[in-house]
């Protein structure tokens, strides 16, 4: 059974996750739900890692013509 933070868009997970930042920076959180929310934020945040990994090793490889992927080289 997928994750659901697996079915939400990249861009709706960042923005969760800076609206916890925020709510955690304002300092006007009780310290149950300021745990609860560094917990949320944790969770979207290797999410979101996940995604990044998942694209990097997608923008990584090129297609040749003849259809073949090839890695492109680093510099």
């Amino acid at each position: 059974m997928p994750n659901k933070n697996e079915d939400v868009k990249f861009e709706d997970q960042l923005v969760q996750l800076e609206k916890i930042v925020h709510k955690l920076e304002s300092g006007d959180v009780a310290l149950e739900d300021a745990i609860k929310e560094f917990q949320k934020g944790m969770k979207l945040s290797e999410s979101l890692k996940g995604k990044l990994n998942e694209a990097e090793q997608v923008l990584v490889k090129a297609v040749g013509k003849d259809g073949e992927e090839t890695e492109f080289a680093s510099e």
